[in-house]
């Protein structure tokens, strides 16, 4: 068989990585990949918004199966596309990944169906957010209404922080037209978790529970980033939890989507905060995460084409889906100064033997070699029996890994390993 993979980031490494375990698989197509991919599959230099080339493609090399990963090209209808010109693709239809592409839909399905999550308002226009904050209780969360690259999230703890992220978001259009509209929420506390889970529209296979580090720096402080690092499982996702959220959360959620003539197929990414109150939705993502597949997937013991080819076929009830007992850590290794302003183009060195377990992202080859090009250069995932020796080996293989201006937090699965101590 011959693949397509949409995207260019370390998610897509993970998701090549684990397709290329299938025996029926000739080749591996990255659109557009990246420098360090090109190990794993042979790079396209086409961009993943760019559908009608992206089809184009498909079709010129008869591609028998597709898997589109990042947010983008969902929102834009990429799998649309490509099922109406016969190629058949793993992902939701656009009318589907609506349920990330706007925060204000996918807070009013909530709202609709009784699926619990913060309360919140909704705000066309900056005066009017203003007004509102001006006796609105702290601390606040403000969201831009669209896609933001997972950084259109503030949190405001004090009232002259909450405008001036209204004014960042609505006026100086931090993050262009997805800015347009913000959302407004109420602030909860508790555990975070991510889990992934795949579905065909009427069954949901959740995947391991994982917890991401958002903020750049350790103790959870600094700015909020496309993710600095993940462990898996999450220790605060006991079995009772995820009963709870399944009755509650996952399978209304999918049948809230068909009610509405938007039946979800591919993976759906639930953010939940277990609050004192109970489970609650902090968003949802219309595809894999990242960086949580780089911890999933290598858990996941099932062949993941089998998998996704049931996903887009509705016979995901026929599949048993298993992941491996142990546990899962990656660091990601950043540019110093990542989310702001980072210097690139340094080159990288990683010992052969911790190749197989490192996921590409902000890379590109430059005269035969790797060298940084983005803010978040590549994640380091180690699986091992237990948390505390996985967090260990990730640091290892991350330590001996050398680029100029590197830089990772030092505490990933650190909440996760005291909890487990408790």
């Amino acid at each position: 068989m011959k693949l397509m993979v949409i995207g260019g980031g370390g998610r897509e490494h993970a998701i090549i990585k684990k397709l290329r375990e299938n025996p029926d698989v000739e080749r591996i197509y990255a659109l557009p990949g990246n420098g360090g991919i090109a190990a794993d599959a042979e790079c396209v230099p086409i961009g993943a918004t760019d559908i009608d080339a992206i089809v184009q493609f498909a079709l010129e090399h008869a591609i028998d199966y597709a898997v589109v990963a990042p947010d983008d090209p969902l929102v834009l209808g990429a799998v649309d596309r490509l099922e109406q010109a016969g190629i058949p693709a793993f992902g939701p239809h656009k009318a589907a990944a609506v349920i990330e592409g706007s925060k204000v839909f996918s807070k009013n399905l909530m709202k609709k169906y009784g699926i619990p999550t913060a309360q919140y308002e909704v705000f066309d226009t900056a005066a009017d957010a203003l007004r509102y904050l001006e006796t609105a209780p702290l601390p606040t969360v403000i969201k831009a209404d669209g896609l933001a690259l997972g950084k259109g999230v503030m949190i405001a703890h004090t009232r002259d922080d909450a405008y001036g992220a209204v004014r960042a978001i609505m006026e100086d259009k931090q993050f262009g037209s997805s800015g347009d509209r913000i959302v407004i929420e109420e602030f909860l506390t508790g555990p975070e978790v991510s889990v992934l889970s795949f579905t065909d529209g009427t069954t949901v296979v959740p995947m391991v529970s994982s917890m991401d580090h958002k903020r750049a720096l350790d103790g959870d402080r600094g700015l909020n980033t496309g993710g600095m690092g993940t462990v898996a499982p999450n220790p605060f996702y006991t079995p009772s939890v995820a009963q709870r959220c399944m009755d509650e959360i996952f399978l209304p959620t999918i049948r809230a989507m068909n009610a509405e003539g938007r039946p979800f197929k591919g993976c759906l990414y639930f953010g939940l905060m277990l609050t004192p109150d109970g489970p609650k939705v902090i968003e949802y993502n219309c595809r894999f995460g990242d960086p949580e597949t780089q911890v999933v997937l290598p858990l996941l013991q099932t062949d993941l084409l089998t998998i996704c080819r049931a996903v887009t076929d509705g016979t995901l009830a026929d599949v048993d889906v298993r992941f491996r007992p142990d546990a899962a850590a990656c660091v990601i290794l950043a540019s110093e100064g990542y989310p702001l302003k980072y210097e690139k183009g340094f080159e990288i060195a990683v010992p052969d033997d911790c190749e197989p377990q490192v996921y590409f992202a902000g890379v590109e080859q430059r005269d035969g070699r790797l060298v940084t090009s983005g803010g978040r250069v590549l994640g380091v995932t180690a699986v091992e029996s237990d948390l505390k020796s996985a967090v260990a080996s990730a640091y290892a293989m991350a330590d001996r890994i050398r680029f100029q201006n590197k830089f990772c937090r030092r505490d990933i699965g650190a909440r996760a390993l005291s909890a487990q101590e408790k």
